[in-house]
């Protein structure tokens, strides 16, 4: 099944919402294509199981950021280009 860019931003645009509804973090910072392009790193540069993997401790290292009392975006960039690097071959 081949959709539009569009279709593509749209449907998972509708589905974080849902999912920072349901989690109660209707604010939360989510950059897609980043977080998308660091799965894809992990998920090409160690094996495909990787990437659900690394997303998830770069998710919670961001909210232990800014639990810390970071900024909740600036701590979500900042840990996702430190996975990317960390990723790349």
């Amino acid at each position: 099944m081949t959709v539009s860019d569009e279709e593509f931003d749209r449907v998972l645009g509708e589905w974080a919402a849902r999912v920072r509804a349901e989690l109660g973090i209707p604010d939360a910072p989510l950059d897609i294509q980043q977080v998308l392009g660091v799965a894809g790193v992990a998920a090409h540069a160690v094996m495909r199981p990787a990437a659900p993997i690394t997303t998830w401790l770069a998710g919670y290292a961001a909210g232990v950021a800014a639990a810390g009392g970071a900024d909740a975006a600036t701590a979500a960039h900042d840990v996702l280009d430190r996975v990317r690097k960390l990723a790349s071959p």
